[in-house]
């Protein structure tokens, strides 16, 4: 496998609206997306994220991948299993919000202050074509919408409500991790 270089804030494809994957194409025999999506994984792991949508590794396709197990950025996190969704969508939102600081590969030493909504309903495809629709709160549910928003050309920063509870990750952890966990 091969690990892919992360889009930083800045490039355009981080700002566009992808493509659908073609289901057809998951199971070609040159394997190419079968193999995009091992490398995502991979360079996912690498960088300690828990996410990772195709945008983010300059590719322009509906497609995540997110894994949360063992993972230092987030030891508190409960355990989130290897999941590949093709071509994901949030059909519902729950009407519960709740703030929570998030942090990207692509933005990688920021974190910030976001509201999420903390049940969510997703219908996408699995890496073999098979439809599924899950139901994610807490946790899972802010992985996937912040995921799902860089399908959309969207990071966390455009979803903030207040742009000075925004910080570098140093500061974060020097002043408002330490403050949180007291």
């Amino acid at each position: 496998m091969a690990l892919l270089k992360v889009a930083k804030l800045g490039d355009p494809i981080l700002r566009e609206n992808t493509q659908l994957v073609n289901l057809k194409n998951l199971n070609s025999p040159d394997g190419k997306l079968q193999l995009l999506i091992d490398n995502m994984i991979d360079t996912m792991r690498k960088e300690d994220g828990v996410g990772l949508a195709a945008p983010q590794v300059f590719e322009s396709l509906r497609l995540v991948v997110i894994e949360c197990s063992f993972n230092d950025r987030y030891s508190e996190a409960p355990n989130i299993p290897l999941t590949v969704l093709v071509n994901p969508s949030i059909k519902h939102y729950g009407e519960e919000t709740a703030m929570g600081w998030e942090g990207c590969l692509s933005l990688k030493d920021l974190r910030g202050l976001v509201p999420r909504s903390t049940k969510i309903t997703v219908d996408y495809f699995d890496r073999e074509g098979n439809p599924i629709s899950v139901n994610a709160e807490g946790f899972p549910a802010v992985v996937l919408q912040h995921e799902i928003d860089h399908l959309h050309g969207k990071v966390f920063l455009d979803r903030m409500s207040d742009l000075s509870q925004l910080s570098y990750l140093e500061e974060f952890e020097k002043y408002i991790a330490k403050k949180e966990n007291s």
